[in-house]
């Protein structure tokens, strides 16, 4: 993917990955669009990065979704970048009691929010020259942390949509790519400047390296262990894995 001159539009874009990777962009000398749902963070990231553009938007509410790409297809028709970005994680207990709103909104914001806004710009993005899709998964997908089951489904379900994605839109002028962050040192859950985290800056200075040649998937080196352990032997290191986040959790306030 080319790094400059692009017009980009980046789902929850107010904080964590999504803002890193505006900013990072921003600077680029692309032009980049940034949706959430809270106006004030929107207007702190458009004070802090003249350039960048904002708009409200839900990622849950699919009529949303669809007014919105409408209205930024019309104001911007050189759009060529879709980032699916936006996400929620929330823990949960796969061997208990299922939260039952908590699970729909989950899904509805992981899953079928990239699903939704691919589908809303993609025949937009066919008419481009040059255009790429990013849907932003995790290394979860591959390695799921049990105390998020359903979070990391979800990021399991978009590796899976991405694949088929990709196939679809072979013979177009859609690249798609997927990145897989590891732990990130983001407000996801909780910012704490625990030393297993990856830094943010660290993170968005290596995928954004990697992006300029990437053809299918983003990985840094610290994800490539998680990414890679998938296959008919994965079940004795997730269970490794699991076994030491149970005896080593993640401080929280």
């Amino acid at each position: 993917m080319k790094l400059t001159g692009n017009t980009i539009f980046i789902t929850g874009g107010t904080s964590g990955i999504g803002r890193a990777l505006a900013e990072a962009l921003n600077k680029r000398s692309n032009k980049v669009i940034v949706a959430g749902r809270r106006k004030a963070l929107l207007d702190e990231v458009a004070k802090a990065n003249p350039g960048i553009d904002t708009v409200e938007l839900d990622i849950g509410n699919g009529q949303q979704i669809r007014e919105v790409a409408a209205q930024l297809i019309a104001r911007y028709p050189a759009l060529n970048v879709v980032i699916n970005n936006a996400g929620i994680m929330p823990f949960d207990d796969a061997g208990g009691a299922l939260d039952d709103e908590q699970a729909v909104r989950l899904v509805e914001t992981n899953l079928l929010g990239p699903v939704r806004v691919s589908a809303a710009f993609v025949e937009h993005l066919k008419q481009q020259p040059e255009s790429t899709l990013i849907n932003n998964s995790s290394v979860l997908a591959f390695v799921p942390i049990a105390q998020t089951a359903l979070y990391s489904a979800t990021k399991a379900a978009i590796h899976s949509y991405t694949l088929s994605q990709r196939f679809m839109l072979r013979n177009t002028s859609v690249r798609v790519l997927e990145i897989a962050p590891p732990w990130v040192d983001t407000d996801l859950i909780h910012k704490s400047g625990d030393p297993r985290a990856m830094p943010l800056d660290a993170f968005i200075a290596e995928t954004m390296e990697r992006l300029e040649t990437a053809t299918t998937e983003v990985i840094v080196d610290a994800a490539k262990p998680l990414r890679d352990n998938a296959g008919p032997n994965e079940h004795a290191f997730v269970e490794q894995f699991n076994q030491f986040i149970v005896d080593n959790p993640i401080p929280v306030e």
